[in-house]
């Protein structure tokens, strides 16, 4: 394939993409720097919270090699198509499209850049999405391959960067918004995750990763800071069963914070 074939190729897959999204009215990438911070927590719930509030709402679980939304949307079963479209799964009324369901349980993806790139490509121009109010992508960790294919053909118009309170996963946050920034993504938020912990026996509060260090970060590198999103052990066990905090306990602190950080995300849209 000579350059100008090769040119075209890759014009034909992006006009592709952006007619399959075209009918998305917002399309927001939730990505971090560094792992473990609760990224994938975040996203899903961020998008059963906005489903609640009357949003038509999917999640793209972008994390090829360790995709994990099925997990904790208790998802499982084989992706099923129809004229040669992929169809997402639906679970509390999003819809959600995952690598984790399209190959046997506990199979290793062991795939270069490029393939993971490509196969990012396949959910955004080959997935039937339809007509949705958002679109939230949850990113593989750092700033790699895959984020730079879903920002440059997906084009965002947010990006959520998740943080803990600690110092050495804002410094990696600074990186992730100095990304977004370099990436013109027109609204660029961060979430503080992790922090805090009330004690269910005493009610005393615990900052294991110590606090404040988010919404710190926000000022200082001029992004909006949507809220704080505290360590509740309720949420991990419904979590590993597939279920989420917001449904099965909304009156939890952490169903509040989502709530919140719902609200102040559709704020920005207004």
């Amino acid at each position: 394939m000579n350059n100008n074939e090769q040119k075209e190729k890759i014009e034909l897959e992006k006009k592709k993409i952006s007619d399959n999204i075209s009918q998305i009215k917002h399309c927001i990438v939730v990505f971090s720097g560094k792992g473990g911070v609760g990224k994938t927590t975040v996203s899903v719930n961020l998008a059963y919270g906005l489903q609640v509030h009357g949003f038509k709402t999917g999640i793209l679980d972008a994390d090829i090699t360790g995709p994990n939304v099925p997990k904790m949307t208790g998802l499982t079963g084989d992706v099923n198509t129809n004229d040669g479209k992929i169809l997402p799964q639906i679970s509390h009324g999003v819809k959600v499209i995952s690598m984790a369901n399209l190959l046997p349980a506990n199979q290793a993806i062991v795939w270069r850049g490029p393939m993971r790139s490509k196969m990012i490509n396949e959910f955004l121009g080959n997935v039937d999405w339809e007509s949705l109010d958002y679109l939230i992508a949850d990113l593989p960790p750092g700033t790699g391959d895959e984020i730079i294919t879903i920002v440059q053909n997906m084009k965002p118009d947010m990006a959520i960067i998740v943080s803990t309170p600690q110092e050495v996963s804002l410094i990696d946050s600074a990186r992730a918004i100095s990304m977004a920034k370099k990436m013109n993504i027109p609204k660029i938020a961060l979430i503080e995750n992790m922090s805090g912990l009330i004690c269910p026996e005493c009610g005393h509060r615990i900052d294991l990763f110590g606090s404040g260090g988010g919404k710190k970060q926000a000022e200082e590198m001029h992004v909006d800071f949507l809220g704080e999103i505290p360590i509740n052990l309720e949420a991990r066990e419904l979590a590993d069963q597939g279920k989420s905090i917001i449904f099965e306990n909304k009156e939890a602190d952490m169903s509040k914070a989502i709530f919140h950080i719902v609200r102040e995300i559709e704020k920005k849209y207004n």
